[in-house]
């Protein structure tokens, strides 16, 4: 049986775990999350608990990918832990609404942000716009597929490049916000004053802080796709938990910086008014009051910039659990091919970018996501317990890392993940129960190719 060979160092996996997750949600989520809470401080307490909530996610998986470090993550632990049926239903919720659903999304706002600056020169043609945007992120999904079938080294360095280019780039925006005479620090204590925030009841503020919530945690998304590629890691057993833990620290430290200077920069009130034009950047907006017309050009050049490197490194490595599931007959069996010369999962890099394409035509951004945060927020929830089964299953297997604070981090978290699948049943039914229904869609494939294998 052809296995991938492992080729990743420490450097470029922590970097790995940074491109996936900053994508597009740190330039979006802050209007919605201001018409939801109405304050500034509640604003960036959401992103911090949110980024504290996936650390704590984060350092439980990690021991979980030290002790199975083989392609395709979650799916690996699952087999190992529950049973092959439930590892094949997250493998087909990712294909079918979770990593699929993340590429779509993200291809979808870069096509966004390249229509922006473009937009007035192309409105000389008469193109329609959403039909051209739903172009340029279909172009965007099939290129960089081209570009990860072509060879791990090549899509790595892309990656590793765009970060640099991202972290550069970020510091220069939050140094210019943080000082910028545009804004004013009494920005961050002034709060709405309309009165559906005053009047509100402790349930709603509940239903409110969960909803925000969501929109935090879709900007973190992607935390656990490093584990996928766990095969093709040097040092897997170390390095995977160095990896996840650098990497989100960075995200926590960058998304909180951002959404100061937001925040700074304008009232919450103007935030609150974008929500009600969903095709509005905040990121953009608050960049043109910065810096000027140029800043809105800058803005969306750093949102391309991070949405390209987010959408390659969520296409490289979703592919490998593809894989994985192809290589135990349990999915199309093609997808267990890996390229002689370019030593790459060819036919899983092929079917992922065909229904992602498919995703995109279909659905709107927030849609996607919606249901994707929903559905990986119950797997998640499960490889955290599996820690706990394990330890308690086999306290004698060898363990290179151990979470910190057992057991308690991993509970705090099986306990958070319980809560916001069951409020987003109550608040959101439709984009839950669609999730969910995808997920059980998969229920005759599993029958079939098990019977087969068999």
């Amino acid at each position: 049986m052809s296995l991938l060979q492992p080729k990743i160092g420490l450097r470029s996996a922590s970097l790995l775990v940074v491109s996936v997750i900053v994508g597009s949600g740190v330039f979006k989520k802050i209007a919605p999350m201001s018409a939801e809470l109405g304050s500034p401080w509640l604003v960036l307490l959401c992103w911090v608990v949110a980024g504290l909530i996936t650390l704590a996610g984060a350092l439980t998986t990690a021991e979980m990918a030290s002790l199975f470090p083989d392609s395709g993550g979650e799916y690996q632990y699952y087999r190992k832990v529950y049973n092959s049926f439930f590892a094949f239903l997250y493998g087909w919720g990712n294909f079918t609404v979770m990593k699929t659903a993340s590429i779509a999304a993200l291809a979808y706002v870069f096509a966004e942000s390249l229509y922006s600056i473009f937009a007035q020169h192309l409105l000389a043609f008469s193109i329609d716009a959403p039909i051209l945007i739903k172009v340029i992120a279909t172009l965007l999904v099939a290129s960089l597929s081209y570009v990860n079938y072509k060879g791990l080294t090549i899509a790595e360095k892309l990656s590793n490049g765009l970060t640099f280019l991202m972290f550069l780039a970020v510091a220069v925006f939050v140094c210019w916000g943080l000082w910028s005479s545009q804004g004013s620090w009494q920005n961050l204590n002034h709060s709405s004053n309309l009165e559906v925030y005053h009047n509100r009841t402790s349930g709603s503020w509940i239903k409110a802080l969960f909803a925000a919530c969501l929109g935090a945690f879709w900007g973190y998304e992607g935390w656990n796709h490093i584990g996928f590629i766990g095969e093709e890691v040097k040092s897997p057993q170390k390095n995977l938990p160095l990896a996840l833990t650098f990497g989100t620290l960075s995200v926590i430290l960058i998304y909180v910086s951002l959404n100061l200077v937001y925040l700074r920069i304008l009232p919450i009130e103007a935030f609150i008014s974008m929500n009600e034009t969903p095709n509005t950047i905040a990121a953009i907006e608050v960049a043109r009051i910065m810096i000027g017309p140029i800043g809105t050009v800058l803005l969306a050049c750093l949102i391309l910039l991070t949405t390209l490197n987010a959408t390659n490194g969520t296409i490289l490595m979703s592919a490998r659990l593809f894989y994985a599931m192809g290589r135990d007959k349990l999915f199309f069996k093609q997808t267990a091919h890996i390229h002689p010369e370019y030593q790459t999962p060819a036919y899983a890099l092929l079917f992922q970018a065909l229904w992602s394409v498919l995703l995109i035509w279909s659905g709107s951004f927030d849609q996607l996501t919606d249901m994707l945060v929903f559905s990986s927020f119950i797997y998640y929830g499960a490889t955290a317990y599996g820690v706990i089964l394990l330890r308690k299953k086999e306290p004698a297997l060898k363990r290179v890392y151990k979470v910190v604070g057992y057991p308690y981090i991993p509970m705090v978290f099986i306990l958070f993940c319980l809560v916001l699948v069951t409020v987003t049943l109550f608040t959101q039914p439709v984009q839950a129960i669609s999730g969910l229904g995808l997920i059980a869609s998969g229920i005759p494939f599993y029958f079939y190719w098990n019977k087969k294998s068999s």
